[in-house]
Protein backbone atom coordinates (compact mmCIF):
# COMPACT_ATOMS: atom_id res chain seq x y z
CA UNK A 1 0.00 0.00 0.00
CA UNK A 2 1.12 3.53 -0.72
CA UNK A 3 2.45 5.34 2.35
CA UNK A 4 -0.17 7.69 3.82
CA UNK A 5 -3.14 6.22 1.89
CA UNK A 6 -5.91 4.87 4.12
CA UNK A 7 -8.96 2.87 3.08
CA UNK A 8 -11.85 2.80 5.54
CA UNK A 9 -15.03 0.76 5.13
CA UNK A 10 -18.10 2.99 5.30
CA UNK A 11 -21.47 2.24 6.86
CA UNK A 12 -24.65 1.90 4.85
CA UNK A 13 -28.05 1.77 6.54
CA UNK A 14 -30.71 0.31 4.24
CA UNK A 15 -34.42 -0.36 4.50
CA UNK A 16 -37.41 -0.53 2.14
CA UNK A 17 -37.37 3.25 1.64
CA UNK A 18 -33.74 3.46 0.49
CA UNK A 19 -30.47 3.89 2.32
CA UNK A 20 -28.15 6.27 4.13
CA UNK A 21 -24.51 6.10 3.09
CA UNK A 22 -22.06 7.59 5.58
CA UNK A 23 -18.88 9.25 4.30
CA UNK A 24 -17.10 11.54 6.77
CA UNK A 25 -17.59 12.80 10.31
CA UNK A 26 -15.51 15.32 12.20
CA UNK A 27 -14.77 12.68 14.87
CA UNK A 28 -13.50 10.16 12.29
CA UNK A 29 -9.80 9.28 12.73
CA UNK A 30 -9.16 10.05 9.04
CA UNK A 31 -10.68 13.52 9.26
CA UNK A 32 -8.05 16.26 9.13
CA UNK A 33 -9.88 19.48 8.36
CA UNK A 34 -12.76 20.59 6.17
CA UNK A 35 -12.08 22.44 2.93
CA UNK A 36 -15.04 21.57 0.73
CA UNK A 37 -17.18 18.73 -0.52
CA UNK A 38 -17.68 18.34 -4.23
CA UNK A 39 -19.03 15.71 -6.57
CA UNK A 40 -17.66 14.54 -9.90
CA UNK A 41 -19.08 12.12 -12.43
CA UNK A 42 -17.30 9.88 -14.89
CA UNK A 43 -18.91 7.98 -17.73
CA UNK A 44 -18.25 4.27 -18.29
CA UNK A 45 -14.98 3.65 -20.09
CA UNK A 46 -13.68 7.21 -19.65
CA UNK A 47 -10.61 8.22 -17.62
CA UNK A 48 -10.12 11.34 -15.51
CA UNK A 49 -6.45 11.70 -14.69
CA UNK A 50 -3.73 12.21 -13.94
CA UNK A 51 -3.70 14.90 -11.29
CA UNK A 52 -1.67 15.61 -8.18
CA UNK A 53 -2.43 18.02 -5.34
CA UNK A 54 0.45 19.88 -3.73
CA UNK A 55 -1.48 20.64 -0.51
CA UNK A 56 -4.95 19.07 -0.62
CA UNK A 57 -5.79 15.82 1.12
CA UNK A 58 -8.47 13.94 -0.83
CA UNK A 59 -11.17 11.70 0.68
CA UNK A 60 -13.02 9.83 -2.10
CA UNK A 61 -16.17 7.72 -1.85
CA UNK A 62 -18.39 6.39 -4.65
CA UNK A 63 -22.09 6.11 -3.70
CA UNK A 64 -23.35 5.53 -7.27
CA UNK A 65 -21.73 3.52 -10.07
CA UNK A 66 -18.25 2.05 -10.07
CA UNK A 67 -14.72 3.32 -10.65
CA UNK A 68 -11.20 2.00 -10.73
CA UNK A 69 -9.09 4.49 -8.75
CA UNK A 70 -5.37 4.34 -9.55
CA UNK A 71 -2.68 5.92 -7.37
CA UNK A 72 1.01 6.41 -8.10
CA UNK A 73 3.62 7.47 -5.56
CA UNK A 74 6.67 9.24 -6.99
CA UNK A 75 7.54 11.15 -3.79
CA UNK A 76 11.33 11.10 -3.43
CA UNK A 77 11.35 10.41 0.32
CA UNK A 78 8.45 7.93 0.45
CA UNK A 79 8.94 4.32 1.50
CA UNK A 80 6.47 3.38 -1.25
CA UNK A 81 8.11 5.42 -4.03
CA UNK A 82 7.36 3.83 -7.41
CA UNK A 83 4.26 1.99 -6.17
CA UNK A 84 1.10 1.87 -8.29
CA UNK A 85 -2.12 0.89 -6.55
CA UNK A 86 -5.57 0.06 -7.99
CA UNK A 87 -8.67 0.37 -5.81
CA UNK A 88 -12.22 -0.47 -6.94
CA UNK A 89 -14.89 1.78 -5.46
CA UNK A 90 -18.66 1.30 -5.68
CA UNK A 91 -21.68 0.92 -3.38
CA UNK A 92 -20.78 -2.79 -3.13
CA UNK A 93 -17.22 -1.85 -2.12
CA UNK A 94 -18.24 1.25 -0.23
CA UNK A 95 -15.30 2.88 1.49
CA UNK A 96 -13.47 6.16 1.87
CA UNK A 97 -10.00 6.42 0.36
CA UNK A 98 -7.82 9.06 2.00
CA UNK A 99 -5.09 10.26 -0.37
CA UNK A 100 -2.35 12.54 0.98
CA UNK A 101 -0.89 15.38 -1.08
CA UNK A 102 1.72 14.61 -3.77
CA UNK A 103 0.16 11.31 -4.94
CA UNK A 104 -0.74 11.08 -8.63
CA UNK A 105 -4.31 9.83 -9.00
CA UNK A 106 -6.90 9.20 -11.63
CA UNK A 107 -9.99 7.08 -12.12
CA UNK A 108 -11.87 5.24 -14.81
CA UNK A 109 -15.63 4.74 -15.02
CA UNK A 110 -16.47 1.05 -14.84
CA UNK A 111 -19.71 -0.81 -15.48
CA UNK A 112 -22.65 0.40 -17.58
CA UNK A 113 -23.72 3.60 -15.83
CA UNK A 114 -22.02 6.89 -14.90
CA UNK A 115 -20.34 6.92 -11.48
CA UNK A 116 -20.67 9.64 -8.86
CA UNK A 117 -17.49 10.41 -6.92
CA UNK A 118 -17.69 12.42 -3.68
CA UNK A 119 -14.60 14.22 -2.37
CA UNK A 120 -14.42 15.70 1.12
CA UNK A 121 -11.20 17.66 0.72
CA UNK A 122 -9.03 19.27 3.37
CA UNK A 123 -8.85 22.68 1.62
CA UNK A 124 -11.06 24.52 -0.87
CA UNK A 125 -10.22 23.99 -4.53
CA UNK A 126 -7.26 26.12 -5.61
CA UNK A 127 -6.12 25.73 -9.23
CA UNK A 128 -2.63 26.90 -8.20
CA UNK A 129 -1.99 23.78 -6.08
CA UNK A 130 -2.93 21.10 -8.61
CA UNK A 131 -0.79 19.56 -11.35
CA UNK A 132 -2.38 17.78 -14.32
CA UNK A 133 -0.97 15.51 -17.00
CA UNK A 134 -2.62 13.33 -19.65
CA UNK A 135 -3.81 9.88 -18.62
CA UNK A 136 -1.48 8.63 -21.38
CA UNK A 137 1.64 10.37 -19.96
CA UNK A 138 4.45 7.83 -19.38
CA UNK A 139 5.47 9.72 -16.21
CA UNK A 140 2.94 7.45 -14.49
CA UNK A 141 3.81 3.79 -15.22
CA UNK A 142 0.24 2.63 -15.77
CA UNK A 143 -1.77 1.73 -18.85
CA UNK A 144 -5.51 2.20 -18.62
Amino acid sequence: MIEGVKITALRQIEDDRGKVMHMMRSDNENFNQFGEIYFSTVNPGFVKGWHLHLEMEINYAVPIGSIKLVLYDDRQTSKSKGTVEEILLSPDKYCCVKIPPLIWNGFKGMGDTPALIANCSSIPHNPEEILRISYLDPKVPYVW
